[in-house]
């Protein structure tokens, strides 16, 4: 596979990490040089994240996380040569220390087991909000597992276990603008009229729309309406709950 140069790269100020705290090592793999550029635009400016190096393919990662030792991969399933779950389960043994933390596009059950099989520690839709990400990336590291809701469920599902009702996140899940999206659709407002009132565009409402019943795993205006009215959303006078 041919790789083209990479084009210079520009310099980010980011704020000096807390005096005694290592930061988390990231390496991030994915073979779409705009996917990388994205999460390290995304990740570069946080203190307690370094971003040690990349890689395109299966081969390069298992390459470059031998040589680099990070504490946390970001890895993609679809690669070129070897795919992401085979190289994630190889690097239990060429690198015991490094976690993963898989970012696909994918939830369909097929994948999902074979990601509970490869060791990885989590499994985070690319359409993840940046916060989520950062909690994801902090919680493999402490070697928690952390996946996302519906992701969740259907690995259970997968895997045969017992049907369970997955625990029902609350608003502090979201971020501070997915909570006004979402008060403002318990109000009875339209995309376009949340778009105005917010000013930001109408695709904005509509991502935050899908991801906020992604997470919240609600699929339906009148869920939605519920869920924000249990949580204090619609009462102006309540303090809203604080986003993670």
């Amino acid at each position: 596979m041919k790789h083209t140069p990479s084009s210079p790269r520009r310099t980010v100020r980011k704020p000096a990490p807390t005096p005694g705290v290592q930061p988390i090592r990231l390496l991030l793999v994915d073979d779409h040089p705009v996917v990388r550029e994205g999460l390290r635009s995304c990740l570069t400016r946080l203190p307690q994240l370094e971003i040690v190096g990349e890689a395109a393919s299966g081969e390069e990662a298992l390459r470059q996380a031998a040589r680099l030792r990070p504490d946390v991969v970001l890895m993609d399933i679809n690669l070129p040569g070897i795919n992401g779950l085979v190289a994630t389960a190889r690097l239990r043994d060429l690198v015991p220390a490094a976690r993963v933390l898989i970012l696909s596009v994918h939830e369909n059950r097929e994948y999902l087991a074979e990601v509970a099989r490869s060791g990885a520690r989590g499994y985070l839709l690319k359409d993840a909000a940046p916060e989520e990400l950062v909690r994801a990336i902090e919680a493999v590291h402490r070697g928690e597992g952390f996946f996302s809701p519906p992701v969740a469920a259907a690995m259970l599902a997968s895997l045969g276990g017992p049907p369970v009702a997955a625990a029902r996140p609350d608003a502090a899940c979201l971020t501070t603008r997915e909570q006004d999206v979402l008060a403002l659709i318990a109000a009875g407002q339209s995309s376009k009229a949340i778009a105005a009132r917010l000013g930001v565009t109408l695709s904005t409402v509509k991502t935050l729309r899908e991801r906020l019943m992604r997470k919240l795993d609600l699929h339906t205006v009148a869920a939605l309406t519920h869920f924000a009215m249990a949580q204090g959303l619609c009462d102006p006078a309540r303090p809203r709950p604080r986003a993670r």
